[in-house]
């Protein structure tokens, strides 16, 4: 790993290097104001932990966790999940007149990792937060993004996108060698050999974005399923990134500290666990264009993907039942029985559907349909990534000023963490306060060793630990934070880990059972993205459409 940070194999250990994590991998001064490194600590910040979801979730695990059901309802569909999938999938029913369907989610919103918060100085994320320009093969999101009013028309063939929704210049940062530099590849105060790497390394995947398989298909697509079946690229899939680049003499650290940022930024996974075809894809794979843009931009918001999924509600118009959870699925002759609990009322339901659309994760569904119906590989064949999401209120953010100023996206070199989003960044009037949005995806060992070193932990820890992260570039922050709000994501995404995205548990993880149960997540690509929660949810309607 190209971190400045140790892995987190425990709770007591993370915690109790709080100190030396801030101050590394350069000498700065950079715990002023810290609470365990120095004085003038600011007491006064609020907050606390946000996402009770998982106490929820955890009732599935046990059989009799929940009161026996009362009462029973009945539908033609049921979605249970109301991430992107579950809400492209009732969208898609919805268009094509498939009207009675009831979707329940166990949180108290919808969106997945599409949710986002609100305060009294901006909207703001809780996991993703911006699309890259769809290509324009992809024509069934652009017409989603169209409805949205993310896309105004067309010229030349091309979309023209709404300026609002493009993300506003500067976009990106990186601070290296005691410089904000533009961009986030290495370049400032970097030797140049490894400059010519990298330049080497960026000019490969160029090619590779243009490659196309035997078969006549991209070797690199989005939607996943979409990409080549060719051998010479799927073979990809059978070593780790870390391999890939040692095969291929790529050995500059700073090269190898931006792609394993690009692992961890977009699946929650370093070199040595990341698929080498999906550390090719994110670059590979992107082949947006647009009459008003160019085909690196990407589309943002103040409170991230959660405008494209409020979009999707409105046109799946469908009643969203919160609070819900499935706990046990029965599929008996004719139709689906599904026990629901509900965590408000603290009582139980059946909900009988002619079909059952599951739009919840593999580590879910294994405890929902027990285990029969031949799916064991499958739930032990996906991995999950855990993330901690903060959002950080300040009033004025201090450092030196050196190079670039604030942007969009903004990362620090050699930390763990993936830096911050300014949520403010897309408003035309930016007050002085603003919302940084804060991403730490959780690297152990194995992620159920990243899991329980993140157990249970304190808001007040949190607090400690985001503090001297942020305060290596900004010394003296804390000194200008009001307020911080921490989520932690047990199973934050699906990791493309060797062998997962080519193998035979992912294919077998879309089959219907008896064309009565059906699923859609973004775990079924082995990539937490919003074009494939997307694809999944369409692609699973019309399974279903097609079986009725």
């Amino acid at each position: 790993m190209y971190t400045d940070q140790p892995e987190l194999p425990n709770r007591r250990a993370f915690f109790s290097r709080l100190a030396a994590l801030a101050v590394a991998p350069f000498a700065f001064g950079a715990m002023q104001g810290c609470k365990n490194g120095g004085s003038g600590r600011n007491n006064s910040i609020t907050g606390g932990m946000v996402g009770g979801g998982s106490n929820t979730g955890h009732l599935v695990r046990s059989a009799d966790a929940i009161p026996k059901p009362t009462s029973t309802r009945e539908v033609d569909v049921l979605i249970a999940g109301g991430g992107i999938a579950g809400l492209s999938a009732a969208r898609w029913l919805a268009m094509n007149g498939v009207t009675n369907v009831a979707m329940i989610e166990m949180d108290s919103v919808v969106g997945g990792n599409s949710t986002y918060g609100k305060n009294k100085v901006s909207a703001y994320p809780w996991a993703a937060h911006y699309l890259p320009l769809p290509a324009v093969e992809n024509k069934e999101l652009l017409d989603f993004l169209g409805k949205a009013g993310v896309i105004t028309g067309y010229k030349d063939l091309l979309p023209v996108y709404n300026e609002y929704h493009l993300c506003h210049d500067p976009e990106e940062r990186l601070f290296i060698n005691g410089h904000w530099q533009e961009g986030l590849i290495p370049d400032f105060g970097v030797p140049a050999a490894d400059k010519q790497q990298i330049a080497r390394f960026m000019e490969h995947v160029a090619t590779l974005k243009n490659a196309k398989g035997n078969d006549g298909k991209y070797a690199f697509c989005i939607p996943v399923d979409n990409s080549s079946a060719d051998p010479v690229y799927r073979q990809l899939d059978n070593m780790t990134m870390r391999q890939y680049l040692d095969a291929n003499g790529y050995t500059s650290t700073y090269l190898r500290w931006y792609l394993e940022y690009c692992c961890k930024d977009d699946y929650g996974t370093v070199l040595d666990n990341t698929s080498a075809w999906a550390g090719l894809h994110y670059f590979a794979s992107r082949k947006g264009q647009a009459h008003n843009a160019d085909s690196t931009a990407v589309l943002a918001w103040p409170e991230g993907n959660g405008y494209l999924m409020n979009a999707l509600k409105q046109q799946a118009a469908t009643t969203v039942n919160a609070n819900i959870l499935a706990h046990r699925v029965t599929i008996e002759k004719d139709r689906v029985a599904v026990v629901c609990y509900d965590a408000v009322k603290k009582t139980s339901q059946i909900i009988s559907a002619k079909k059952l659309l599951l739009c919840t994760p593999q580590n879910v569904n294994k405890y929902l349909l027990g285990e029969g119906y031949g799916r064991t590989d499958i739930y032990s064949a996906a991995e999950y990534a855990p993330w901690v999401v903060a959002n950080v209120t300040v009033n004025f953010l201090p450092g030196k000023t050196k190079g670039m100023g604030l942007c969009w996206d903004n990362v620090i070199y050699g930390k763990q963490s993936v830096g911050y989003v300014n949520a403010n960044h897309q408003n035309l009037n930016t007050p002085g306060a603003m919302v940084l949005t804060w991403y730490l995806p959780v690297v152990g060992d194995t992620p159920k060793a990243a899991r329980k070193s993140i157990r249970n932990e304190s808001w007040q820890e949190w607090v400690d630990y985001i503090i001297a992260d942020l305060s290596y570039a900004h010394p003296g922050i804390d000194q200008h934070i009001s307020n911080i709000d921490v989520r932690v994501w047990g199973h934050g995404m699906v990791q493309p880990t060797v062998g997962y995205i080519w193998g035979n548990a992912r294919t077998l993880a879309m089959q219907p059972i008896d064309n009565k149960v059906f699923f859609a997540h973004t775990d079924l690509s082995g990539m937490s993205i919003f074009e494939e929660g997307f694809y999944q949810g369409i692609r699973a309607a019309k399974q279903i459409i097609a079986a009725s």
